[in-house]
């Protein structure tokens, strides 16, 4: 090992630059500065900081990330907690309230300079490394209480949260990798060792595709937490594995619900202390899109790049062509009517959650994306107005949607309602992000009170400091790359 890695610093002189380590390098530069220039961002390659410090005679703080970003997919970033203060940092300082544990994404974060281990190739003979336990953000040690008290232990640290709620979507347990993250869970992590507390999990669509493997995996998920919340997605309504056990998408939808209600999983409104918990079903149309075309590239269409046309099945009066099926789905609703207004009446605060997108500004924009039609078939207008009756009349901070389809990780205040997704999505998606997105799920959004920290992931955090431009439809630099290799311009 120490071999491998002198000879990854210091590559033979034979070798020159068709090194291994030196051409991967040459890549992640390559790779990186694009994206970065594009997002106006100052997170540049060392050679390309040098570059811009001689043009502005400043020079860029912060470091890169040295690996390629991939606009379908986006993982939040681990960002060192001592790089800047916090909110709870901020408020701490100030003599105000905080929780006594950092904010739970941040317990998994680098420590200070630490950088990402050079990926070395692996000797015949060597054994790989065993795979490492979940680590799940409710189980992180707390931070040590000011001095000179000592550190709150993590069990006490649990107990003394009455309420706590954890979100993830598109679980997609069809893949092992992924049945075997939900399978390694702790059992600690839904678990309360007493008192009154209750710890729910919200999982906002997409479990798996087959009913089997749903229902194994809502039984799992029911023995680690006090109690399971459900939405469906398109991908556990479809029917290309169920061997013609049903004869539509809606009779494998009554089947799920009927699991469900045998698993003891909650698929209506219920209240967790004084938060209360909305599931609303939803399907998308494609009218929800309503930003300019881009028109420059010729990509595959809808019937063609989405499944959902072909694995789902309906009845005639039902399709995806018109808003037909996101009427019926949003209707179903409708038989929750008093208990959402009886949830409304006695909770402080309200969590709904749905598995598609609300808004279209919760989605990149169609020029960053591989394929530009994806608004067409994420979302329903439907389903906003829906939300915003809900939460219409709460204070400021009282009102959260968790959203999944996308598996984009979001984290953002729009209107005076938080939007977050936090997706475990297809194992392939996370080996292409540099934190993988399972050390930190599930995602703990509610503790007493919806944690006012926004978390910092990729996208949402562009378009919180950058306007978004929907009539702009010149490519970003690393789709045009993309198109210009793989298609053909008009």
């Amino acid at each position: 090992r120490a071999e491998l890695e002198e000879e990854a610093t210091h590559p033979p002189p034979f070798l020159g630059n068709h090194h291994p380590a030196l051409r991967w390098e040459k890549k992640k530069e390559e790779r990186g500065k694009d994206f970065f220039r594009f997002c106006g961002s100052d997170r540049l390659p060392p050679t390309q900081r040098k570059e811009r410090e001689r043009e502005s005679g400043s020079a860029a703080a912060g470091s890169y990330l040295p690996f390629p970003i991939h606009p379908l997919l986006s993982f939040p970033r681990r960002h060192d907690a001592a790089s800047a203060p916090s909110s709870a940092r901020a408020a701490a300082a100030a003599g105000g309230h905080h929780h006594p544990h950092p904010h739970l994404l941040d317990a998994a974060a680098a420590p200070p300079h630490q950088h990402r281990r050079r990926r070395r190739r692996r000797v015949p003979g060597c054994l790989r490394p065993r795979a490492a336990p979940v680590r799940c953000c409710a189980t992180a040690a707390p931070a040590p209480a000011p001095a000179p008290r000592a550190a709150v232990p993590a069990a006490e640290a649990a107990a003394a949260a009455t309420t706590r709620v954890f979100v993830v979507s598109d679980l997609h347990t069809d893949y092992p990798e992924n049945m075997e993250w939900v399978r390694r869970l702790p059992a600690e992590v839904g678990a309360r060792r007493g008192g009154d507390g209750v710890d729910a999990l919200v999982v906002a669509g997409d479990v798996a595709e087959t009913r089997d493997n749903f229902a194994r995996t809502m039984e799992v998920l029911r023995d680690r937490f006090g109690a399971v919340f459900y939405v469906p997605g398109n991908h556990d309504l479809w029917l290309r594995r169920e061997g013609g056990r049903y004869m539509d998408s809606l009779e494998k939808l009554t089947a799920l619900l009927d699991a469900c209600s045998e698993l003891g999983v909650d698929t209506g409104p219920r209240t967790i202390g004084d938060l209360g918990i909305i599931p609303l079903f939803s399907w998308y149309h494609k009218s929800f899109d309503k930003e300019k075309d881009v028109n420059s590239v010729r990509v595959p269409s809808l019937e063609m790049a989405c499944k959902d046309f072909h694995a789902c099945k309906w009845p005639s009066d039902l399709t995806n062509d018109d808003e037909a099926l996101a009427v019926y789905f949003d209707k179903l609703n409708d038989k929750n009517h008093e208990a959402i207004e009886e949830v409304k009446s006695t909770s402080k605060q309200i969590l709904t959650f749905s598995h598609f997108v609300p808004r279209q500004e919760l989605c990149p924009e169609k020029r960053m994306l591989y394929y530009p039609y994806l608004p067409k078939v994420i979302g329903s207008d439907f389903l906003e107005r829906r939300l915003r009756d809900i939460h219409s009349k709460r204070e400021d901070g009282a009102a959260c949607h968790v959203f999944g389809h996308t598996h984009f990780c979001w984290d953002s205040m729009v209107d005076e309602i938080r939007y977050v997704q936090a997706p475990l999505a297809y194992p392939r998606e996370r080996k292409r992000r540099m934190n993988g997105g399972e050390g930190w799920l599930p995602f703990c959004v509610y503790r007493d009170g919806f944690n006012p920290e926004i978390y910092p992931a990729l996208w949402s955090d562009y378009y919180n400091k950058n306007k978004r431009e929907p009539e702009n439809t010149q490519l970003a630099p690393w789709v045009a790359r993309h198109f210009a290799k793989y298609h053909k311009f008009h």
